[in-house]
């Protein structure tokens, strides 16, 4: 008999998650803590309160706005104990929502107001991750997590951090990434970054499509050359409805599918930053529909109040999504995962499908 599809059997499920930020993915307990230690002042005193704010001030409407609760979780990650307390926290609590591989991103450059060097910020997340991976194996949970290095588009450090990535590549970190305001800051004006990544045969995802709409996407791909799209979810700008119920994909969409470029989509990130209404008008289920290579993830976890299995869950309530379905979008995530395929291949055939087969019946 086939496990009913609710939060708590979700929760069993095993999921690959590519697009998730460390500074938006801490406890509010945690934050309150540290800066409590440190003497930043925060919005609110209390855990829930403070949960509250980081909800509700992120559900802007708009991209720049969502970012500005950023500051404060950015104020307590200055130290090598605090980052690697934040890291170590973030692998907690993806195993215990069964994540079974992730992609965890965050900006050194946003870490060294203290004095830090990018490269012991690194290590010490880095480190945080290792322990984490540790931790829950003593704990029976089995995940393994890799790090995404960022730039922030608005800044002029992005060849230094593309630097850096390829440093720390046999360390933990997999890849490459630019974040922030898209209006303005164009993914071309980092061309020297992703040419170094290129020539370095590292890989690289670009956050496009998010606020901005096609052009950033096009940008992304066609002179960048992106592997994935972090977000993407303007792409169906780009896909007009036909009378008869198919659809007509323009060049940008087209090459996107055919050249299989997953989307790292965040559904309820997306409605909160305006980039859609809401969860039932994601275009996430036409992409689906249209065999995107569609990924479901968290985005921040803390500013959505968020967990993959509530996301999930969120599309199975919108578009009716069985075991299937979620099993072939976790499947497109590990396989877009910049883990080596020989990995990636292990932890689809030995972790998710044997987990999936137990839930189907």
């Amino acid at each position: 008999m086939t496990t009913p599809l609710t939060l708590d059997n979700i929760r069993r499920a095993p999921k690959a998650l590519l697009h998730d930020h460390l500074d938006g993915g801490l406890r509010p307990s945690t934050v309150l803590e540290m800066a409590n230690e440190i003497g930043h002042e925060l919005p609110a005193d209390d855990v829930d309160g403070l949960a509250t704010f980081f909800r509700t001030a992120a559900h802007s409407g708009s991209l720049v706005r969502y970012l500005e609760p950023f500051a404060h979780t950015v104020a307590v990650m200055q130290t090598p104990e605090a980052l690697h307390r934040v890291a170590f926290e973030a692998v907690q609590d993806l195993a215990a929502d069964s994540v079974v591989y992730a992609e965890i991103r965050f900006a050194p450059e946003l870490h060294i107001d203290n004095g830090l060097s990018l490269d012991a910020v690194v290590d010490a997340v880095l480190a945080g991750f290792a322990d984490g991976e540790k931790a829950a194996a003593a704990d029976g949970k089995t995940i393994t997590v890799r790090c995404l290095v960022t730039a922030m588009r608005h800044a002029a450090r992005s060849r230094e951090i593309a630097e850096l990535a390829i440093r720390f590549r046999d360390k933990g970190v997999v890849g490459f990434d630019i974040a922030g305001a898209e209006a303005g800051y164009p993914p071309t004006r980092h061309l020297d970054a992703f040419e170094y990544m290129r020539n370095n045969n590292g890989r690289f995802t670009i956050h496009a499509g998010e606020a901005f709409g096609l052009p950033s996407i096009h940008e992304a791909i066609a002179f960048c050359g992106a592997d994935r799209l972090g977000h993407g979810v303007r792409i169906v700008d780009d896909i007009e409805a036909l009378p008869e119920g198919g659809a007509k994909l323009g060049r940008v969409a087209g090459i996107v599918r055919d050249k299989r470029i997953p989307l790292e989509l965040c559904p309820s990130s997306n409605v909160q930053t305006g980039a859609v209404a809401s969860i039932a008008e994601h275009p996430f289920a036409e992409l689906a529909r249209l065999r995107f290579r569609v990924t479901v993830n968290t985005d921040n976890r803390l500013m959505s109040d968020t967990t993959m299995s509530q996301e999930m869950l969120r599309l199975v309530e919108a578009f009716g999504y069985g075991w299937s379905d979620l099993e072939r979008f976790t499947i497109n995530a590990m396989k877009s995962a910049f883990l080596p395929f020989n990995e990636r291949l292990a932890i689809i055939d030995e972790i998710i499908k044997p987990r999936y087969a137990v839930l189907v019946g």
